[in-house]
């Protein structure tokens, strides 16, 4: 439920900054409101200073908690919104399997639970079973017979540049103001308004919502302000396969291996130069950065582990990877932030904390009624800024879901 804020003598209603995935989504529900709406990005649209570039994310129904499974539900949901406004298709499925091998770091329990609570459709599988489905992990040895996985056949894939870009083209379609290359300096809320300094000028709007991801507390801060985050350069590899069938859609899954470290992985899949590539990368295990100070070079000790294990997993032939690197925005127990500043409510902030990509679309919907004067509901408790679990300090075991 949201209460639609008045123009008044501002420029815009509502101000989006950050035109990554939740930003551009949140400008998209906005104007295809009618609402008055300007999006604010530092960089070109589409950079790879961030975290919403490249060509696949997954998205998933098996999550850790009954919580976050229901809102997988309006993930897809509003992304088949999308899809059908721009009748453009978004979402790949694939299918999916959470590998467990035995006394792994995650809990399969919490998922089997999670999933059995919203009861959404799944499989658990023995190593036989997962070898004789997916030919591609009898070549490897890690699946073995005391390998237990769950598989969820909705599984897929979303490409965060592209459907990034499809959500600002729709919400240009809907009268939204892009402005690209306009760094915001600063925002001031105040007489029920917030100024926002740009290198360009200022811009008079009702409410903003921050969608600036590793960039966040260096707007909030001024205003007394900070989220807990850490903020750690991460890395993905495109691997050629040359003409391994097997590792094809509809022959080889999605998968996340649900131990410390964490890899994940996908079928071949992409557009030219990477069609004929597996994508596969570790989770969270780059170095702590500045998002600004950062290199974009491959570490060549993390590409080296990952083929280790890919050649474990799959078996040998995988040529020399391709590599580029992502930042993760991560809280301490890695729940989304979506909540208003308790001093100044016409001031939202969003974060996705680096698995937020597959539910942009839902994000967009929920920042807007923020925005707009809508109450958070109970589905956003989780995600308030007054929650213990940010402030609970940092343990990379938190970051494992």
């Amino acid at each position: 439920m949201s209460v639609r804020r008045e123009l008044g003598n501002t420029d815009f209603e509502v101000g989006v900054i950050g035109l990554g995935g939740l930003g551009s989504a949140t400008v998209h529900a906005l104007a295809r409101r009618g609402v008055s709406v300007v999006g604010l990005e530092q960089f070109e649209l589409g950079h790879v200073r961030g975290a919403s570039h490249d060509h696949s994310r997954i998205i998933r129904r098996s999550y850790h908690t009954p919580h976050y499974v229901r809102l997988t539900a309006e993930a897809y949901r509003c992304w088949r919104d999308v899809e059908s406004e721009a009748d453009r298709p978004v979402i790949t499925i694939t299918g999916g399997l959470d590998l467990f091998p035995p006394a792994a770091a995650i809990d399969p329990a919490d998922y089997r639970s999670a999933l059995a609570e919203v009861g959404v459709e799944h499989e658990w599988l023995d190593g036989d079973e997962i070898r004789r489905r997916w030919p591609a992990f009898a070549r490897g040895h890690l699946v073995d017979d005391e390998m237990l996985a769950i598989h969820a056949p909705d599984t897929g894939i979303v490409p965060p540049d592209r459907a990034t870009a499809l959500l600002q083209e729709l919400a240009v379609a809907n009268g939204a103001d892009l402005r690209p290359l306009t760094p915001v300096l600063s925002i001031h809320p105040g007489g029920g308004e917030v100024e926002v300094v740009t290198a360009a000028g200022s811009v008079r709007c009702g409410a903003v919502v921050v969608c600036a991801d590793a960039w966040t507390n260096r707007l909030l801060a001024p205003l007394g302000h900070r989220v807990p985050l850490t903020v750690t350069r991460e890395q993905v590899s495109y691997f050629p396969v040359g003409n391994r069938q097997d590792l094809s859609i509809g022959r080889f899954p999605v998968w996340i291996w649900m131990d410390d470290p964490s890899f994940y992985g996908f079928p071949m899949y992409g557009p030219a130069g990477v069609v004929d590539r597996i994508k596969a990368s570790e989770d969270c295990g780059g170095p702590v950065v500045d998002p600004d100070a950062r290199g974009f070079d491959p570490d060549p000790e993390m590409e080296q582990r990952l083929a280790r294990f890919l050649n474990d997993l799959i078996g040998t032939g995988l040529g020399a990877p391709r590599t580029t690197t992502c930042l993760y925005t991560l809280t301490a127990d890695r729940d989304f932030v979506a909540d208003r500043l308790d001093d100044h409510p016409n001031v939202v902030v969003g974060l996705g904390a680096a698995h937020g990509f597959k539910f942009a679309a839902w994000f967009g919907r929920v920042l807007a009624d923020l925005a707009l004067g809508g109450e958070p509901g109970a589905d956003l408790a989780p995600f308030a800024l007054d929650r213990p679990g940010l402030e609970r300090g940092f343990d990379r075991s938190s970051w494992l879901v």
